[in-house]
């Protein structure tokens, strides 16, 4: 379709309620069992017309924590997702020029898929404005290749994670509870916390297939764990003085890290519960966000 107008994406913050490494393959990549749930906190992609040749996708970058990322071709995910969906549909004829405006809200380097979200919402923006049929097995391959984040974040919608984060399971489902993110402004290698981690695995979980009430999903994510929590703590040791304070606050249900961090969450009740608790949070620094689990 030409593109006559702007297009919007909203790429959700993605955590991860609990994180075992079950092992590790030959080529070095860890395999992972986690389950992936989405929060309405977010980045923003617009897309609008651009100049240029067919196929040109140019990139602009915005927003709290848009300072110091560079919209370049070999390193920006939302660029990288352009170039192989370009090759994917078989070249740039009758694809038209565009231009990518990237609202960044999200902390960068923060345990929550923020660059894979974009990734994930920039190929559903180029699907929309570029002619081409490309089958979903073919989507969640360019994902794939993107990182291991990015499949997950196609939907956008919690799952079960496995693999090294290609492999998509149905979560169970989850009931309506509030949820509190931390992040100290410290960002946090994935490589070295990988690295920093005793060389230990974690069988799978075994996870019902609903949980009826914050009580029960709370009583059986508390028996799993986070693998990749105390080598991050060890580096970053702010992240364990969140997580102290998250424990704190009434009403905190669960206090965890998220992928391989610096940002941490805490379950609530309800909604509100969690957003009456973000003042007794916030410091210095820190960024905070306060509002409903999405399932």
């Amino acid at each position: 379709m030409p593109v006559t107008g702007t297009l919007y994406e909203s790429a959700h913050a993605k955590i991860n309620l609990y994180l075992h490494v079950t092992g590790r393959r030959p080529d070095g990549y860890h395999l992972l069992d986690s389950l992936a749930v989405f929060t309405g906190a977010g980045d923003r992609l617009a897309l609008h017309p651009g100049h240029g040749g067919a196929g040109a996708v140019s990139l602009d970058i915005a927003g709290p924590f848009g300072a110091g990322l560079v919209a370049d071709a070999d390193s920006n995910l939302i660029l990288r997702a352009a170039r192989l969906l370009r090759a994917e549909i078989g070249g740039t004829d009758g694809l038209e020029p565009v231009r990518v405006v990237l609202d960044k809200m999200l902390p960068v380097a923060s345990g929550i898929g923020g660059g894979s979200a974009d990734a994930a919402a920039a190929l559903r923006l180029l699907l929309r404005a570029w002619p081409g049929n490309v089958p979903r097995e073919r989507l969640m391959a360019l994902a794939t290749e993107l990182g291991a984040d990015v499949p997950v974040c196609i939907d956008q919608r919690a799952a079960r994670m496995g693999g090294i984060g290609e492999r998509l399971d149905s979560a169970p489902s989850l009931p309506a509870c509030g949820i509190m993110l931390v992040n100290c402004g410290e960002a946090v290698s994935t490589p070295a916390v990988f690295r920093a981690r005793a060389p230990v695995f974690t069988p799978a979980a075994s996870l019902p297939s609903a949980w009826p009430d914050v009580t029960a999903m709370v009583r059986d994510l508390s028996g799993l764990t986070n693998d990749l929590q105390d080598a991050a703590c060890a580096i970053c040791p702010t992240i364990r003085t969140v997580l102290d304070v998250l424990e704190a606050v009434p009403g905190c249900r669960l206090a965890r890290m998220s992928g391989s961090g610096a940002t941490c969450f805490a379950l609530f009740d309800s909604p509100q519960a969690a957003q009456d608790a973000q003042a007794a949070v916030e410091r210095p620094g820190w960024w905070v966000w306060a509002g409903p689990l999405h399932a």
